[in-house]
């Protein structure tokens, strides 16, 4: 990801500074979810990626610098006119890191691209696509 950029709507902001960090936090959690973490189980049914030594868990040295906007729309359902914040960020982060994946992908006759989409994963579905076009 070379660049995200996110606005929204969260009322009167009464600490810049949190809603902020709550944003780029919900952002970093959908992106990790498309891209990086996945839960892995034997054949047994024992969870085989039980540490972060197994399970990739998005850093902050992983993405890019996330640009946050605030639009703010008043409520009028409380005095302060405040919205909620903390799950912004995951909500669009998800379907946004998704679709420009399977846009990119469909140069190459790519049509499903599954979450997450770890580089193994896009490698392979390359790979494949590169078999079905020779």
């Amino acid at each position: 990801i070379v660049r995200y950029f996110m606005v929204g709507d969260f009322g009167t902001v009464v600490n810049p500074i949190i809603v902020r960090g709550q944003v780029i936090g919900g952002v970093m959690q959908g992106i990790g979810q498309c891209l990086m973490e996945h839960t892995v189980y034997d054949a047994d049914g024992q969870l085989a990626s039980g540490s972060f030594m197994d399970y990739a868990m998005p850093k902050a040295d992983h993405f890019c610098p996330i640009d946050v906007v605030s639009n703010p729309v008043p409520t009028k359902t409380n005095p302060l006119g405040v919205k909620g914040a903390g799950e912004a960020g995951c909500v669009g982060a998800l379907p946004a890191v998704a679709n420009a994946l399977a846009d990119a992908l469909s140069l190459y006759g790519i049509q499903d691209v599954p979450m997450p989409a770890t580089p193994a994963r896009i490698w392979h579905l390359l790979e494949t696509a590169k078999t079905k076009v020779a």
